[in-house]
This record gives structure tokens, C-alpha cells and sequence, in this order.
């Protein structure tokens, strides 16, 4: 996304905070994507390393609409009552 400048978690508030281009910034609460996006703790887990490692991966997948594709295709999760 070419309108990201910088882009950084700050754990106090759990958000990233995004600066864009035209000077303006947008904070992203993580809490409330995790319990939008997030069925499991393999998902939980994969948005926690975005957040932590790529935070611009992370704002990029978010804003393009690309999330929940993302994480069905990045984890890989069986039910317990599925193995039985």
C-alpha cells in the first residue's frame, strides 16, 4: 500500500499505529481484529507474530480485505472432534 508511510505496535494500548502519506495516522485496535478475525489460537497466534514482526503485512491485509483468505490459508487447523 503506497499510502503507509510507518507503521508500529504500541503494546500499551494494543494497537498499531498507522502513519499514512498525507500526514494523518490511524490507530488500529488488535483486540477487536483478533475477535473479528481470529476462530482459533493457531489464527490468534499468526495475527500475534504479524503484529509483533510484519506490522505493515498486518495493516496491508487488514485494509486490502485479505485477512480472513490469509489466515485459513496460513494456519493449519483439525478439531479435536474431527480426529476422533
Amino acid at each position: 500500500m503506497n499510502y503507509i508511510k510507518s507503521c508500529e505496535f504500541n503494546i500499551d494500548i494494543a494497537c498499531v499505529e498507522v502513519k499514512l502519506t498525507d500526514g494523518s495516522m490511524v490507530s488500529i485496535d488488535c483486540i477487536a481484529v483478533e475477535n473479528e478475525y481470529a476462530n482459533n489460537m493457531y489464527e490468534v497466534s499468526e495475527l500475534d507474530y504479524l503484529i509483533y514482526n510484519e506490522p505493515i503485512s498486518y495493516v496491508t491485509l487488514l485494509l486490502s480485505g485479505k485477512m480472513k483468505e490469509y489466515l485459513r490459508s496460513s494456519t493449519d487447523y483439525t478439531p479435536l472432534s474431527d480426529l476422533r
